[in-house]
């Protein structure tokens, strides 16, 4: 590939500073390090930044009939290479992981390689086996608060955190982005990974979860609603989570003397691609349209993870067969973190608040609003201004 190429930069992108110095000091402690994340969230212009400030390097596209020519022969490709080696969309290619396995253990180390995915569950699933404790993670999602600045908040909110859409020159043209992005997701993308599904089928099935934000999945109504069984629309589910399209947020459950719910909550992870599955089409709209408070809510919660950068398996929500509710539970080690989103900017103690954190044991509630200002509500439980997050 063209070192031209590789540092042209794309008209409009924000500087990811913070991302691209993380993946690069991971890249000095580990030798190799996968970058995760959805289609179009911007992994391959990180790693063109990277690839540019490498003094040696080769990059390989698996998308790229002539790179995966040259793979055809991973040992043959790959062990003569020095610098920094990048494989773009590596999950098209999981029979390159055991090559890599025996490269990053020679000694002198030659090569860092540098995998970019997007599809979590085969990639991670291939390296956990074969790079086991030679590999480090990173997740690129899209752009975020503290990224854009608290004067986006709305227009991040509107058009989703994918780079083209939110530095589109027009919400009309961020839209036709978004629906182009959705049909060649549906049309192309999914079978590249591999995952056979009928675009039509996946279609109706995501729009339905764009209905379902924000609440209770129930995969026998799901199922009905699709003609399928259950393990079908777990399935369709479970696609769209692996490619970072949806997040299935569990639920917290212990020993505690309360009945709990025990189904996942839905949320579809891009706030802009929510609001094209759901024909809203400007800020009126959005005010208008019943999914508002559940936009909000499911917006917000991105935000703090990313905030956080908490992992998926430390989140969850938190709701009781009486009524508590919790939106966010983050726990970390020994750490509990709790949080509230309203889409109000004067928010107020519930019984809930109260509730949670008696049962949950929390230092801390933060309740995260759309207002200006963050305040105490009570002890232990304060007001936060989303803004906060930038």
């Amino acid at each position: 590939m063209n070192i031209q190429s590789l540092t042209a930069n794309i008209q409009g992108m924000l500087d990811r500073d913070k991302h691209r110095l993380f993946v690069a000091r991971l890249l000095k402690q580990h030798p190799a390090v996968a970058l995760l994340g959805a289609r179009q969230v911007g992994k391959t212009t990180l790693a063109r930044e990277l690839f540019a400030a490498s003094k040696q390097g080769t990059w390989f596209d698996c998308e790229d009939p002539r790179d995966l020519a040259r793979l055809e022969n991973p040992m043959l490709a790959l062990e003569g290479l020095r610098g920094l080696v990048v494989i773009d969309e590596i999950q098209r290619r999981p029979e390159l992981f055991p090559s890599l396995r025996v490269l990053v253990d020679r000694r002198p180390l030659r090569a860092r390689f540098l995998l970019l995915g997007s599809a979590s569950g085969d990639l991670l699933h291939q390296s956990s086996e074969s790079l086991a404790g030679r590999i480090a993670y990173h997740e690129l999602s899209g752009f975020n608060l503290g990224e854009v600045g608290p004067n986006r908040l709305a227009d991040l909110w509107l058009r989703g955190g994918f780079p083209r859409s939110f530095t589109a020159r027009t919400l009309s043209t961020s839209a036709s982005w978004r629906r182009e992005f959705i049909r060649t997701f549906l049309e192309r993308d999914l079978a590249q990974l591999g995952l056979r599904i009928a675009s039509k089928s996946l279609e109706r099935f995501w729009t339905m979860l764009a209905h379902l934000h924000g609440q209770l999945l129930n995969w026998s109504e799901l199922g009905r609603s699709m003609s399928v069984n259950d393990n079908t629309v777990r399935g369709y589910c479970d696609a769209l989570e692996q490619t970072f399209m949806v997040r299935q947020l569990r639920p917290w459950h212990e020993n505690l003397r309360k009945r709990v719910v025990k189904s996942p909550k839905l949320y579809l992870r891009d706030s802009g691609l929510l609001h094209s599955l759901l024909d809203i089409g400007n800020r009126r709209e959005l005010e208008r349209h019943p999914k508002l408070g559940a936009s909000f809510e499911g917006f917000a919660i991105e935000q703090i993870t990313q905030h956080l950068g908490a992992r998926d398996n430390e989140c969850f929500f938190w709701r009781t067969h009486s009524g508590a509710e919790l939106d966010l539970l983050i726990v970390r080690g020994g750490e509990r973190l709790g949080f509230e989103v309203k889409y109000t900017d004067s928010p107020k103690v519930t019984p809930s608040m109260r509730n949670a954190q008696a049962d949950l044991k929390l230092e801390r509630i933060e309740v995260l609003h759309a207002g200006a200002e963050s305040f105490e509500l009570a002890p232990r439980i304060r007001a936060r201004s989303i803004r906060e997050l930038c």
